[in-house]
């Protein structure tokens, strides 16, 4: 047996009536566990190889607890407060990077990037919505949505209300973990999986999907779509909307870089190198027709927009008069970008 992980996380989690996991909390999740750590758990697991969510019992977190004393202390800990648990047990071992084969496999790839061990596209979520159950996301947690039905009867007989806030595959992130350093004004608006960098401020209509994010600092007030990573000292305005698709099989994954701004109504589908400004109500897709100016305002030539994608100090913006999609690169540009920054 190897005693090489990729990852490994102990997790408490719900299951529904036949016993199929429904989510996984993974408190302290871990990225390439030492060698010490897997040859202490794999005997009391019964773990010998590969991607593998072996369920454990409470008997088994204080034998896991104890092996984990004088290896690692944090580990050793949690263990000793999962054994407290009245839910299910459940330790994912990682051998490698591969496509998910469980739901546990799954919330542990999404907590591994919203605990900022992982940046977004930094991991394979190949499989990811095949093995997320469509539950209800209620005030007495995950409820199968073969289930609801009962459950509401049951707390209606009770006297109780059964609030349900969201069906969803993806729950909210901060129900799992909160981020140092950051706010979020509407915590239903950010993934379980989202990367949420310190210094970021997401305000009320920002939205943060999976294996997407912000490197921070920076303010979210549009949406991040998955495949999208935004940059340092960036400020996505009111509104804006990001067409980056999921990682893998050719698709595309959009950067942004640092310090930039794209305004209210804006969009891009291209990668924006550092310091970019995309004006107010304008999409730029990869095949946009680009007028290229020079200092003086007059045409250079007409590119589509994907020849400029990464490229830095540059200010995308429409023609009032002829509608055409304009780009400058000069000093005017650039300071256009910091008066915008300082104004917000």
């Amino acid at each position: 047996m190897s005693n090489s992980l990729f990852s490994l996380g102990f997790g408490v989690g719900t299951q529904n009536r036949q016993g199929a996991w429904l989510e996984v909390f993974y408190a302290q999740p871990v990225l390439n566990p030492s060698a010490e750590v897997v040859a202490a758990i794999a005997p009391i697991l019964g773990y010998s190889e590969g991607n593998q969510a072996i369920t454990f019992t409470v008997a088994q977190a204080l034998q896991l607890a104890d092996a984990l004393k004088g290896v690692d202390a944090t580990q050793a800990a949690l263990l000793t407060r999962l054994a407290e648990s009245h839910t299910p047990l459940v330790a994912t071992l990682l051998a490698e990077d591969a496509a998910l084969t469980s739901t546990p496999e799954a919330y542990l790839k999404l907590h591994l990037l919203s605990h900022r061990l992982v940046k977004p596209h930094g991991l394979s979520l190949a499989g990811v919505f095949a093995q997320l159950p469509n539950v209800a996301w209620t005030s007495q947690g995950a409820i199968d949505i073969n289930e609801l039905a009962e459950r509401q009867l049951e707390a209606r007989l009770r006297g109780e209300l059964l609030e349900v806030f969201s069906v969803d595959k993806f729950p909210k992130m901060t129900d799992y973990v909160v981020p140092s350093g950051v706010r979020i004004a509407d915590a239903a608006r950010i993934r379980l999986g989202a990367y949420v960098g310190e210094g970021t401020t997401v305000m009320h209509e920002g939205f943060v999907n999976f294996n997407a994010g912000t490197e921070g600092p920076g303010m979210i007030e549009g949406r991040v779509s998955a495949g999208v990573f935004v940059g340092k000292g960036s400020d996505l305005g009111g509104g804006c909307s990001t067409m980056g698709t999921l990682s893998g099989g050719g698709n595309i994954v959009i950067k942004v870089g640092e310090g930039c701004l794209i305004g209210a109504n804006a969009g891009i589908g291209i990668p924006l190198g550092d310091r970019n400004t995309v004006e107010s109500g304008l999409y730029v897709t990869a095949g946009t027709k680009v007028a290229l100016l020079d200092e003086r305002n007059q045409l250079v030539k007409v590119v589509k927009a994907r020849e400029l994608a990464g490229q830095p100090d540059l200010l995308f913006r429409r023609n009032s008069e002829t509608g055409a999609v304009e780009c400058k690169t000069h000093k005017s540009a650039i300071e256009l970008n910091e008066a915008l920054h300082a104004h917000n």
